[in-house]
């Protein structure tokens, strides 16, 4: 299947289950979509199973949208101890969309709480509440972490292949059958770019490598790589944390120490260290190999981009990075934070780097690399060496410090499944091509309006179908008419069951679109609006305006403003 015939589905409001081999789209796939969503108005949330999975499309963790966490289980108490939460009731009422990336990192119990607690906010029998589920993942790659297994556990494959059904991933959970996705394959490849490395990384997939698939990879032993240097993937953190760590103590000259601040509660401080993948220390030298690890898209740099420390800022100590796309930049502070009704609940500040001459193959899935050097010799999953070999584009950028037969292999269970999941693709695949233009254009219509969207005009060829109900007032509209009935914000977020947070967003819009509208009435006290106007006269270049910056200069004068302060203050410098 297509990107494009999957995404035609998507758009009838069907729930769906999106795989593919690694390098076919899927996430710039969901992007597609999302923006879709976003120009119809219809509110979707995004989410993935790890945090890097979902920096990738600027979302959060399904554990922490959900309001599932770190728990195992989910009786009656624990959803009344969510009931409790008014973020969540607003979360899940203004939500119409749910996205789940690297789903197949998910264990099948936590999918199934999940579909639980959408219910229960939904108030609705219907699977998942009755949102539209849009999941992607490829069930190839690395299954969920276990609990009783310690993480240097070498995995006796023989026995596995006789305990792999018992493995708890979604595709056996209770919510996958209820769902019952209807599923997009896709069969395209948009990250390899070698015929060769496509075949191999294919065979893998049907347990069907021979011979000269292996004399190409034994080709690749101790390769040289020429190009920039190679990121090194380890099955193990304690090999990664030896290497970084051997690496920048060759380098010689000063070493520049980054603590890690934090502020808010100690069990939501650590779930936000684990997730966001910063170091609590950060060394860096000039020409230590670094890793961008969160997305900064006004300074040219995303999570994975890599580059090399050139140097650092004589006032601020800032480092400088070099990145290998050409951009030259100065990192400064972020902040990763949890909110709630817009206030924060913690958050850590620091430099969104990361050493990156090792990582983990674990920590790898989602990226794209130039070249790799590789060790397979001590796998102990299934889909670690397929994973590994995925996230480089060319059989020659691949250099391997070892490899078995045994860490090639793929779950036997999966196998099977996934011939199961390419005929229903197929199917899927014939019954859509039947629909005529005005079906098809119909199908979604019908959905915009089911979801409360709104049909923009010229957006379906067929105008008469694009008529068959009345369209949404924009909803930035509908605050500032109560806006000018004089209403506060507090008073706006609870009449149209909103965030005070989306409020503020919609009062941004509004002054930047209709100006003369008079706003004095939510105006903030003099102090505040001085305190952030002169934390901003402070900031230079790209910084200057933004948000993130101006929380952290505050915070390094003792002054403790949240983020909705800011925003209202800003509206009135």
């Amino acid at each position: 299947m297509t990107q494009e015939q999957a995404l035609k589905i998507m758009k009838t409001g069907v729930n769906i289950y999106l795989t593919g081999s690694a390098g076919s789209g899927k996430t710039y796939l969901l992007n597609q979509y999302i923006s879709y969503l976003q120009d119809h108005d219809i509110a979707v949330a995004v989410t993935a199973s790890t945090g890097i999975a979902a920096t990738h499309m600027n979302g959060m963790t399904i554990h922490g949208w959900s309001g599932i966490g770190v728990r195992n289980i989910m009786r009656e108490k624990e959803l009344e101890q969510l009931e409790e939460k008014k973020y969540l009731w607003k979360r899940f009422d203004k939500a119409r969309v749910l996205i789940i990336d690297e789903v197949s990192m998910l264990h099948g119990f936590q999918f199934d709480m999940i579909e639980k607690v959408c219910r229960r906010f939904k108030r609705s029998s219907k699977p998942f509440g009755g949102l539209q589920v849009i999941l992607s993942g490829d069930f190839f790659q690395i299954p969920p972490v276990e609990k009783s297994k310690k993480p240097t556990d070498e995995l006796n494959y023989g026995e596995a292949k006789e305990t792999s059904y018992k493995s708890g991933m979604v595709y056996e959970s209770e919510a996958w059958k209820i769902l019952n996705p209807a599923i997009c394959y896709l069969s395209e490849q948009h990250r390899q770019d070698d015929d060769t490395l496509t075949e191999i990384l294919n065979n893998i997939r049907s347990n069907n490598l021979d011979e000269k698939h292996y004399e190409e990879l034994d080709k690749c032993i101790n390769r040289n790589l020429s190009g920039i240097k190679a990121t090194k993937l380890y099955t193990h953190n304690v090999n990664v944390d030896n290497e970084n760590e051997l690496e920048l103590s060759h380098i010689e000259g000063k070493e520049m120490i980054y603590q890690m601040t934090s502020k808010g509660h100690d069990i939501i401080v650590d779930i936000l260290k684990k997730s966001c993948l910063a170091y609590e220390q950060l060394k860096l030298k000039v020409g230590a190999e670094v890793m961008c690890i969160k997305n900064n898209f006004d300074k040219g740099y995303v999570n994975g981009s890599r580059g090399k420390i050139s140097g650092f800022e004589k006032e601020t100590n800032y480092p400088i990075v070099e990145l290998y796309n050409g951009n030259r930049v100065t990192i400064t502070p972020e902040l990763w934070a949890i909110e709630e009704d817009g206030r924060e609940k913690a958050s850590i500040t620091q430099f969104p780097l990361r050493l990156a001459w090792a990582i983990t193959i674990h920590k790898s899935q989602g990226m794209s690399l130039d070249n790799a050097e590789i060790d397979l010799r001590r796998t102990f999953t299934y889909g670690m060496g397929y994973v590994a070999l995925s996230r480089v584009r060319t059989l020659s950028g691949i250099s391997l410090v070892g490899f078995t037969k045994e860490s090639l292999l793929v779950n036997p269970v999966i196998l099977e499944l996934d011939q199961e999941l390419k005929n229903e693709s197929y199917q899927n695949e014939l019954m859509f091509k039947k629909l005529k233009n005005d079906e098809q254009s119909k199908l979604e219509v019908d959905f915009i309006n089911r979801m409360g969207g709104i049909i923009k005009e010229g957006s379906h060829k067929n105008k008469k179908v694009a008529k068959v109900k009345e369209t949404k007032i924009p909803t930035i509209i509908l605050t500032k008419e109560l806006l000018e009935k004089g209403k506060s914000i507090k008073e706006i977020a609870k009449e149209r069951n909103l965030t005070q947070g989306t409020i503020t967003h919609h009062v941004e819009k509004i002054v930047e679109e209709f100006p003369q509208t008079n706003i004095d009435h939510i105006k903030p006290s003099q102090k505040n609006i001085d305190i952030v106007k002169k934390a901003n006269s402070k900031l230079e270049g790209e910084e200057i305006g933004k948000l993130n910056p101006i929380k952290l200069k505050l915070e390094k004068e003792g002054i403790d403003l949240s983020f909705e302060e800011i925003r209202l203050a800003k509206l009135f410098i």
